[in-house]
């Protein structure tokens, strides 16, 4: 069976590069498109969902703003089971950071100019303070087109979603981005900032093995 797996806001696969996946199934990674000018979230997802083949069962997995996505894909191509790595199952799960966005619309208020390659320089050291003791910080978020990243920023901030029970949360018990206080996990990964995937992937994989039967 097919593992079709979505990214972080502005990650590559490299955060999910040492996670062992069962060997009895076939993994597809799905690279982030750009959204169109003024593209609504919806028909984002839509476009997203073209690439996966429905016509046998699957399996959907996501991690961060990956984990909302695969969600929202779920809705329109129904999967076997669904995994979020380091995401939310509902905007009740909201940061207040995040629930601050929305409120304000800072998001949809910041200009495009703001997300260029020198801003998203500085924005991927800040994500120092999620991990620090990571060397490999900066190889991670390597989508860095400006539109892409403000309308994403806008996207999470405006997301709205009742929570569906049957998909399975792993979250680390040290992550700010979305902080467990705020969630009931499947899953607790001791430790794990925001970038568990990459430095627990042992742990992530044994979890799996588990839930990919």
């Amino acid at each position: 069976m097919k593992i079709y797996v979505v990214s972080g806001l502005g990650a590559d696969f490299k955060v999910l590069e040492k996670i062992q996946f069962p060997k009895h199934h076939e993994v597809v990674f799905i690279d982030w498109l750009i959204p169109e000018q003024n593209e609504e979230f919806l028909d984002y997802v839509e476009r997203m969902a073209e690439k996966i083949d429905d016509s046998e069962p699957f399996y959907l997995l996501g991690y961060s703003f990956g984990g909302i996505l695969v969600q929202e894909i779920n809705k329109l191509k129904p999967a076997r089971k669904v995994v979020i790595l380091g995401s939310i199952r509902s905007d009740k799960e909201k940061s207040v950071l995040i629930k601050t966005g929305q409120i304000t619309r800072i998001p949809k208020l910041l200009p495009v100019r703001l997300f260029n390659e020198k801003t998203t320089s500085i924005y991927s050291m800040f994500r120092k303070f999620f991990d620090p003791k990571n060397p490999k910080i900066l190889q991670y978020f390597q989508v860095r087109d400006p539109y892409y990243l403000k309308w994403s920023i806008e996207k999470i901030s405006d997301w709205k979603f009742d929570e569906n029970p049957d998909v399975i949360q792993i979250l680390g018990d040290k992550d700010i981005v979305f902080p467990i206080k705020n969630c009931r996990p499947d899953y607790i990964i001791k430790g794990g900032t925001h970038l568990f995937p990459a430095t627990k992937s042992k742990e992530v994989s044994n979890i799996l093995k588990g839930v990919f039967d």
